[in-house]
């Protein structure tokens, strides 16, 4: 018997309990998010994806899309290039008339604790998720669809503020860290 049956043999009694699984499919969920905000920071302002266009053309790596996007409460079209190992790109023209340039993407771990790169409607989820942006006066702004939220005053003795947002559709619960990050759950507040 080689040690890999013998794992097997000892291990393949024990069985997690349905809590304890769902305990840790979430925590991926929460882990896959709270790693795809970092990436996706350079957005700033990059709230929704108002809707997937009807233009779709081959590129090199994935697929172009041209779309809707709500930024800072306006909807602006952009052209959002997917490839095949989980990133993207994405162009729109600012109030200004400038063109602007962004990006993200990032990996998922799935409950058996493999990795992979993320799929286009994993990174559109992403897209279509609450903002937090730090302005330069010092104020703190959550964005989600057409809405712009001022929580500046909201944050407790610990620096900490909780925000829920809606949109008819869907609910989040952001737990803010003053300018030390943010995460959201569709169910609960998450205690930092």
């Amino acid at each position: 018997m080689t040690n890999g049956e013998k794992y097997k043999k000892a291990f393949s009694v024990l069985q997690t309990s349905k809590g304890s699984l769902q305990e840790v499919e979430n925590m991926a969920k929460l882990q896959r998010r709270t790693k795809m905000k970092t990436a996706a920071a350079v957005i700033a302002g990059c709230i929704i994806l108002g809707g997937t266009g009807t233009a779709y053309a081959a590129n090199v790596g994935g697929i172009q899309r041209t779309v809707q996007i709500w930024l800072h409460g306006d909807q602006t079209q952009a052209t959002l290039d997917v490839s095949n190992d989980g990133t993207y790109t994405m162009e729109y023209y600012n109030e200004d008339g400038i063109l602007q340039q962004t990006g993200g993407g990032g990996v998922s771990i799935d409950a058996d604790g493999t990795q992979r790169a993320l799929t286009a409607e994993e990174l559109m989820e992403e897209i279509n998720s609450p903002d937090v942006e730090y302005k330069e006066d010092g104020s703190v702004w959550v964005y989600f669809h057409n809405q712009s939220i001022d929580i500046t005053d909201k944050f407790d003795d610990n620096n900490v503020c909780f925000v829920k947002v809606t949109d008819g559709k869907e609910t989040f619960y952001l737990t803010v860290k003053y300018k030390n990050g943010y995460t959201f759950s569709n169910d609960k507040y998450i205690e930092p």
